[in-house]
């Protein structure tokens, strides 16, 4: 079951909220929420400040701030380490204990052919994006109950799993 959190904040520049609307499961912690509502939240700014920067011709483009420093995706491979002895990434990457994650963003949730979902991810209904991926980490079973994933984020920070996100996101879906 999920709960839709909306943002009373229509520039969407506070980290505790969300912009638009962004489906949260209800049963995921404080913490959980916590994170899906701050990389919501940054996507919408810099989504914003993107949209308003003036298209000066030479000039350079604008980095939009963040509440939250972006990952580094340096620190993410280190990250990564927890992850692959189920996941892998890359061009050689192939689905095993757990599917692999290239292209992972954008993606439906239980949809990699060749790979066993659970029956629960399968109808998950989830689009992979930074708010879901890092509220997933955060609490699998939280995000997707009954999910057949088994990882304690212990020790992964709302910065490491930032970086962990980008890390991820140099692996794009392969043509």
């Amino acid at each position: 079951m999920t709960s839709n959190i909306s943002s009373n904040n229509t520039a969407g520049h506070s980290p505790d909220t969300v912009p638009d609307t962004v489906p949260v499961p209800i049963s995921m912690t404080n913490r959980g929420r916590a994170v899906a509502r701050r990389v919501a939240a940054m996507a919408s700014v810099a989504g914003a400040l993107a949209a308003a920067a003036p298209a000066a011709v030479g000039a350079a483009p604008l980095a939009a701030p963040q509440a939250v420093p972006a990952g580094d995706p340096v620190a993410g491979k280190a990250a990564f380490a927890a992850c692959m002895s189920c996941h892998a990434v890359g061009p050689a990457a192939r689905s095993g204990f757990g599917p692999q994650l290239n292209g992972v963003f954008g993606r439906q949730a239980g949809s990699l052919p060749g790979y066993s979902y659970s029956p629960a991810m399968k109808n998950a209904r989830i689009v992979w994006n930074p708010a879901t991926l890092a509220a997933f980490i955060d609490e699998p079973g939280a995000v997707v109950p009954g999910t057949k994933m088994r990882f304690y984020s212990l020790g992964f920070s709302e910065r490491k799993i930032a970086d962990l996100l980008a890390y991820l996101r140099t692996f794009p879906a392969p043509p």
